[in-house]
Parts: C-alpha cells; sequence; structure tokens
C-alpha cells in the first residue's frame, strides 16, 4: 500500500505541456484509436473477445484511477461494484426484458447509489483503514450474492446465463465484433467525462483534497461532499464495465466477483501508473494478457511467473506506464529545443 501511496504522493511534477508535447499526445492517441478500431477486422473472434475485456477492465481500472489518483482514497473493493453492475444488466435484460444498451446507463445510476451510501461511512477512515473496509466488501459481495432471499433474480450459486445480443440494423458482423465496438463506444465516452471531470473545478477540489485535506478544506472544499462523490462516480464507471462484462461474457456468478477480481484490478492501476489515466488500457492489458504468457511459459507455476513479470514492471518502471510517458515527452521537448 504505501508503495501506491508513493506513486501518488511522488509522481513526477508534470510539466507545463508545449505545442510539441500536445501535438505527440494526440498522434499517440489517433494511433492507438485507429488499432483499437482496425485491429478487430484482421483477427479472430477469440482476439477481438480478450480486446473487448481489455477495454472493459480499463473502465474498471480508470475508475478506481479516479479515487485512488483523483482524490487519494485508496479502495480493494471494486470488484463489489463491478458484480452490483453485472447483476443490474443481467436481472434487467433476463428478468425484466430491458434492451441491453439501456442496462448501461441503469448499471451506473445503481452503483452510483451504492458508491455514495458506502461513501459515507468510509469518510472517517483513510489509509490502510479505508483499504481494509472495501476489502470487507468485495469478501462479503460474492456470499450476498448467494443468500436465498436473491437467489430468485441472482440465480444463486448456479449463477445467470444472459442472451448475447445480435448486431443492430441487419449489420452483417458477428456478436462478438459488434460488442467489441459497441464497448469501445461505452469506454471512449467513459474516457471524455473522466478527464473533463479532472480538469473542472470538481476535479481541482478532488485533486486539493489527494494533496492535502486539511489545506482543501481551510480553502473551503466541502471534504465529505466530496469524498462520497468521488466513491460514487468510481462507483458508477466500474458498474458499466460490470454490465458492459455480463454482456460479453454472457454470463454471472457469485463466485466471478471474489476479491482476485478487485487485486487484479488494483494491479492493472499500478501497472498503468496511479493517476494517470490514458495508463488504464496499458495496465488493463497487463492482467488480461499477462497471465496468459505465463500459463505458456510454465502452466504449473503460472502465478510465479506473472509474479516475477509484476516485480520486474514495479522495479523497472515504479511509476508505471506513465514513466514511459514522461521519458518520452521530455525526449521530444529536449529536440524540440535543439
Amino acid at each position: 500500500m504505501s508503495t501506491v501511496q508513493d506513486s501518488v504522493s511522488q509522481a513526477p511534477a508534470v510539466a507545463a505541456p508545449s505545442k510539441k508535447s500536445m501535438t505527440v499526445g494526440t498522434t499517440a492517441t489517433l494511433v492507438v484509436l485507429a488499432l483499437l478500431v482496425i485491429t478487430p477486422l484482421f483477427v479472430k473472434n477469440f482476439i477481438i473477445f480478450q480486446m473487448t475485456m481489455v477495454l472493459i477492465y480499463a473502465i474498471a481500472i480508470l475508475a478506481l484511477n479516479l479515487l485512488t489518483g483523483g482524490s487519494g482514497q485508496f479502495s480493494l473493493g471494486q470488484s463489489a461494484f463491478y458484480a452490483v453492475g453485472a447483476y443490474t444488466a443481467g436481472i434487467l435484460m433476463e428478468h425484466l426484458g430491458v434492451n441491453y444498451v439501456l442496462t448501461i446507463p441503469a448499471a451506473g445510476i445503481v452503483c452510483f447509489i451504492f458508491g455514495f451510501l458506502f461513501g459515507f461511512p468510509a469518510l472517517r477512515l483513510s489509509g490502510v483503514y479505508l483499504a481494509l473496509a472495501t476489502f470487507a466488501l468485495a469478501v462479503a459481495m460474492p456470499q450476498i450474492l448467494k443468500l436465498n432471499v436473491f437467489e430468485h433474480w441472482t440465480g444463486g450459486v448456479q449463477g445467470l446465463v444472459i442472451t448475447k445480443p445480435d448486431a443492430p440494423f441487419g449489420l452483417k458482423m458477428s456478436q462478438d465484433m459488434w460488442l467489441y465496438y459497441f464497448t469501445l463506444f461505452v469506454s471512449g465516452i467513459i474516457y471524455l467525462l473522466a478527464v473533463n471531470l479532472l480538469r473542472s473545478r470538481s476535479g481541482r477540489a478532488l485533486m486539493a483534497i489527494r494533496d492535502n485535506p486539511i489545506a482543501a478544506s481551510a480553502m473551503g472544499v466541502d471534504l465529505p461532499l466530496y469524498k462520497t462523490l468521488a466513491f460514487g462516480v468510481s462507483a458508477a464507471f466500474t458498474g458499466i464495465a460490470g454490465a458492459l462484462g455480463a454482456i460479453v461474457v454472457q454470463f454471472v456468478a457469485p463466485d466471478s466477483f471474489t476479491i482476485q477480481l478487485a487485486i487484479a484490478i488494483f494491479v492493472g492501476m499500478v501497472v498503468g501508473g496511479v493517476g494517470w489515466l490514458p495508463g488504464s488500457l496499458v495496465g488493463s492489458a497487463f492482467i488480461v494478457f499477462v497471465p496468459n504468457v505465463a500459463e505458456h511459459i510454465s502452466k504449473g507455476l503460472s502465478g510465479a511467473v506473472f509474479g516475477v513479470f509484476l516485480f520486474a514492471v514495479i522495479f523497472l518502471l515504479p511509476h508505471g506506464a506513465r514513466q514511459v510517458a514522461y521519458y518520452i515527452e521530455a525526449l521530444f521537448r529536449k529536440k524540440s529545443k535543439s
């Protein structure tokens, strides 16, 4: 936990972006976006499915980044919000016949309320104590979903099978490809909302709370309100990721949302860079693809191999993928001066 806190407090200062660096950043964004749009046209459905999961986990990691990198609050309970979003989509689709598109904002609203309410008892906690409280939430959620009182809606331990939607308007593409582009569209909207939030007055208030809560309070920032709002927004985005995950995987079950999922999201945030939103995609790719690479290297010791990869990333890049971005930006700035 101290490693992440150091990443938040000791991250390299962001210099005022020059026109050259802004051009480089815009070019890199356009290149990545073009690759995301074109690649599914040339790969198999399984690869498309994996890329879709990368986008879904990137939304969840971005949500945690808003909470931790934006307001400085640590959470190990994102899997609980992910589960609520997934079950919201599943129940609305299978029990109430709601169109899958409408389940996305519905999951966001439900999880916002859930996260906002959870933020109230968490106001008295900070640091490792807040992380422990959210950890307890993540551990309890699978057991809550198995309760008999919810079994009619959730399917209990058997889970809930979800019908996979076809491409609309008679588009000639597979279900996997359509859901990929749909997820890409939703994730693009979430990213723009997150960027604009951090650049707004509310975003500056959150970062002031992260840097120094006492000074932020002295400047008139309403700490309880903004802390609970940060939990609510983070939970909403995570719930949207959960809803998309349920639709893509076609199945939700309590054991799919254990503490391992929360830890994976946390690892993705650290690898991508705490407080750096573009790194969410890098961290997501790490938690989706690196375990597969580790299993190919050694099936019996895949966990150990994954640990070696993770240790190497933390050792070589203490601030995650954002450190590489700083190096590249500094290199172009140096070339522009010369």
